[in-house]
């Protein structure tokens, strides 16, 4: 039998997404305990994805080790959409989602690129993280990733989970 004790404090301002939590949960990791500190943890700032009418995300079968992976974008809609290098890791730790913390100090980027997908087209993207994030322990997290179209210039997201076993 495990017994969690959770304790929160912060505060959380939906409004302008923006939030301060600290949280340490006990694990149950295979018949081991694991706790994890996540206070350098910042919950999800993404609470709309998938909603771009078809177009939709998913990861390539067997290209889940613990620092890379495939996506595949799939543009089943009318029109022409772009996406880029950028994307975000998440993990889900008790139903919530939270930002993976980078591994490096100091500032990143990304290409300022843009790659199309036709309508009636799927393209493939491999990112590897390690020198962002390292390697991933287990766990169930999501990549994700900025889509716009071509008709407009809003900005929609794309996730796909996936498991490190």
């Amino acid at each position: 039998m495990a017994t969690c004790l959770i304790l929160i404090t912060g505060s959380l301002v939906i409004d302008e997404c923006t939030s301060t939590v600290n949280i340490k949960i006990p694990i149950n990791k295979k018949a081991s305990r694991e706790s994890i500190d996540i206070a350098d943890w910042k919950p999800t700032t993404y609470y709309a994805v998938n909603n771009l009418d078809g177009v939709i995300m998913t990861i390539k079968k067997g290209t889940v080790p613990t620092t890379k992976l495939t996506v595949t974008i799939v543009n089943n809609s009318n029109n022409e959409c772009t996406y880029g290098d950028f994307f975000d890791l998440e993990k889900k730790i008790n139903r919530i989602w939270y930002k993976v913390p980078v591994s490096i100090e100091g500032d990143y980027g990304f290409h300022l690129i843009g790659y199309g997908v036709s309508p009636g087209y799927a393209r493939e993207w491999t990112v590897d993280w390690s020198h962002l994030y390292r390697a991933l322990e287990a766990g169930d997290y999501r990549i994700i990733k900025g889509v716009s179209g071509t008709e407009e210039y809003t900005n929609y997201y794309l996730a796909a989970e996936f498991t490190i076993n």
